[in-house]
This record gives C-alpha cells, sequence and structure tokens, in this order.
C-alpha cells in the first residue's frame, strides 16, 4: 500500500513501517544518518557548527630518549668494568702465586693506599729460556726501581746496571745480578735495598720468554729510538749457511712501532754495530723504554676496553705480589703524573764488572725527592750517574 506522499513504505526489522525515502548509502531497515554539526552528508565541513579540533601529532621526547640511551650506555660500562676486573683479577691471582713466598719476607709493607703514599717497586726482568736453563745462567738481565710520588704527582725509574759490584747480603761483594741466581727474589730484593738504602715494597719479576706474548696481545708498543742501531745477529751453529746471509736486525732511528719479537730483540741488543761506544749501560736504558711503553699500555683506553677479553693474559710473563686493587692504583698514577724521571746508577768499568761512582748516592736523594734533579755529568766515571726528565739517560 502507498503512502499519501507516493513513497514506497519500508517494514522495520521488528515489524514497525517507516514513512520517507532513506538516503542512498543507508542499509534498509534503518533510519538515515545526520551529518555532524557544522558538516554536509560527504563530511565537509560548512557551519554555522563549530569546527572540530584537529588531532594533534605525537610528539618525541627528545630529552625522555636522550637521557634513557645515556643510561644504558653508563650501564654497559659499568658492567663491561667489571666484568674486565674481575678477569683482569683472576689473573693476578695466578701471577701471585708464581712469586716464592720467600720474596714477601723481603718485602717492606706500604703506608697506606697507593693513591696517596709514595711507594717502591722493583722490576727484574730474567730470561728463563730452555736455553739459559740448560747453562745454570739465572741472573736477572734488567734491574729497575720504580718509586711512585703521587703528592708531586712524579713517576722515577732508576736503572742499576747488572754489573754493578755491590755487597751481596751473606755473599760478600759481586755483580749485583748474580743476587737472583745466589738466592732467588728474595736475595735479589734484599740486596737492591741494602744498597740503596730504599725500602722495597713490592717486586716484579719479568719472564723475557714470554713477554713478547704479553706486547703482542696489546697490540704492541711505540719507542723512541735516538740513533739508527744494527745489531750482531747470535746464529745457532746448526744455521750458520743460513745467518751468514743476515747481516743483523736493524732498527730506524724515530718513533718505531715494535711488536713484541722486536721489542724483545731491541731491550736485548748488546752491540750496536753502527756505534761501537754503546755498552751494557744503553742496554739498560732500552729495558727501561720498553718497561716504560708497556706499563703506558697497561693504563691506556684502550686496554680498558678490551679487558674482558685479555685481562687473563696480561699477567702470564709476571710473578708479583701486587693485587688487582694495587695495579689499578699504580696505573692511575702513571696516568696521572705530570712528569717521569729516568735516572741511573753508574761507575768505573774494570773490563768484567763496574765499580760503584761516590755520586751513586746523590742519584739516590734524586730518586728520594730529596735532592734536585741533575743530568749525568762529565767526570772520571766510565757510566757518569745522573738523572733526566722525559727520557731514558743517554750513554
Amino acid at each position: 500500500m502507498a503512502s499519501p506522499g507516493g513513497e514506497k513504505p519500508y517494514r522495520l526489522y521488528r515489524g514497525g513501517r517507516v514513512k520517507g525515502r532513506v538516503p542512498t548509502g543507508s542499509p534498509p531497515g534503518r533510519p538515515p544518518r545526520k551529518p555532524p554539526a557544522g558538516r554536509d552528508g560527504k563530511g565537509r565541513y560548512r557551519g554555522p557548527g563549530p569546527a572540530p579540533r584537529a588531532r594533534a601529532a605525537r610528539r618525541i621526547r627528545w630529552g625522555r630518549e636522550i637521557g634513557i640511551a645515556l643510561v644504558l650506555v653508563v650501564l654497559f660500562f659499568i658492567v663491561w668494568g667489571v666484568l674486565g676486573y674481575l678477569v683482569f683479577r683472576g689473573g693476578v691471582s695466578e701471577a701471585n702465586k708464581r712469586l716464592p713466598k720467600s720474596a714477601a719476607t723481603a718485602l717492606t709493607p706500604d703506608n697506606g693506599s697507593l693513591l696517596s703514599n709514595s711507594t717502591s717497586i722493583l722490576l727484574l726482568g730474567t730470561d728463563h729460556s730452555p736455553a739459559a736453563s740448560r747453562s745454570g745462567d739465572r741472573h736477572s738481565d734488567s734491574i729497575t726501581l720504580l718509586r711512585t710520588d703521587p703528592g708531586h704527582h712524579r713517576l722515577y725509574y732508576l736503572s742499576i746496571p747488572r754489573d754493578l759490584r755491590v755487597e751481596i747480603p751473606g755473599y760478600g761483594p759481586s755483580k749485583i745480578n748474580a743476587a737472583y741466581q745466589l738466592g732467588g727474589p728474595r736475595l735479589a730484593i734484599k740486596t737492591v735495598a741494602s744498597y740503596t738504602d730504599i725500602p722495597v715494597n713490592h717486586a716484579i719479576i719479568v719472564n723475557f720468554a714470554q713477554f713478547k706474548e704479553l706486547i703482542d696481545t696489546l697490540g704492541g708498543i711505540t719507542v723512541f729510538i735516538p740513533r739508527p742501531i744494527l745489531s750482531r745477529f747470535d746464529c745457532p751453529f746448526r744455521s750458520l749457511v743460513r745467518c751468514s746471509r743476515f747481516r743483523g736486525w736493524r732498527f730506524a732511528k724515530g718513533n718505531q712501532h715494535l711488536n713484541g719479537r722486536r721489542a724483545l730483540l731491541y731491550s736485548r741488543v748488546r752491540e750496536n754495530l753502527l756505534d761501537p761506544s754503546e755498552s751494557d749501560i744503553t742496554r739498560g736504558a732500552r729495558n727501561q723504554q720498553v718497561l716504560q711503553a708497556v706499563m703506558s699500555k697497561l693504563a691506556s683506553g684502550s686496554t680498558f676496553i678490551r679487558m674482558p677479553l685479555i685481562g687473563g693474559n696480561l699477567m702470564a710473563p709476571l710473578a708479583t705480589d701486587l693485587s688487582a686493587k694495587q695495579f689499578v692504583e699504580v696505573g692511575w698514577n702513571k696516568f696521572r703524573a705530570g712528569s717521569t724521571i729516568h735516572c741511573r746508577l753508574g761507575g768505573i768499568s774494570t773490563g768484567s764488572d763496574i765499580e760503584p761512582s761516590e755520586d751513586n748516592a746523590k742519584v739516590i736523594l734524586m730518586v728520594l725527592g730529596k735532592s734536585a734533579v741533575q743530568p749525568p755529568a762529565p767526570s772520571g766515571d766510565t757510566y757518569p750517574p745522573g738523572c733526566i726528565y722525559g727520557n731514558p739517560p743517554p750513554r
């Protein structure tokens, strides 16, 4: 039945009827939708109703994001540092076991933290290679006394010639390097402390047979070579034919980056064919250079970053009484040291050994900070003693 307006009625879902035409697009049985206020049927704004608010764009809180990133970076470095310290502490623990217990009885205890109190560390370089063991040669090839002075931000390196003739307690006068062979680290510590009158608080024994592995683990070291070197090549008897074609090891003048093998060869040079005047004193200066370069690399940021990966191998060639905490304190003293002073003892060469100079006492006062630093002065000594800033003393 048609409606009076001529429109066809539609039945609702519940049976009701509605008049009027349903707008196009609306499903049958539903009432027509009314456009929002101020908009037409296509959603366009036509007034007079109020225009709706535009949706606010999502803002990135850069301060918050950067803060979270910084916290994560700090946490990473803390975890990485703790892990590296634990690995390093394990290596130090093994190095502590390698030092004979008798050596600890010859050491003088510290007065407190190494960060605020001066300490002296005896560095002994030995070569326990199979060839040296067969010949019974257990002398200390390198003898260096390191003294820290945190109050004045200074480091003192005292190089002691291995052929220096001193009084060995219980054995009489002899070369100072013989103390290690006669009584091991304990007697070597007592001999150095007795002659210099400087209490030895700690000892580090470096096995040069494994030293090159440590330098390679650190990525090599950089040393300054003051003059060109051509060293004689010690050739085994079985390789005479091959070695006859090899003239020797060469080291150019200037800053040189050395791997473990070349650093060890450089520290062992006994004779420079380009400068016959060089002697065992200059060899001791080269040992000082290598040891200081290794200590600087140990205290560097690159070593800290790789500590969880290499910390256990750093102590492999060492035997020491220093704890991991004390190593960190020595490294910090090295890092913040404003000046480094290199000193050496000297004397008159008799051909087989060196008679101590009377000026050695003055050098010891310089190392203790009780006297002004004075360079080696020309005198009647074959090897005049003295101290200089920055680089090991020249011959």
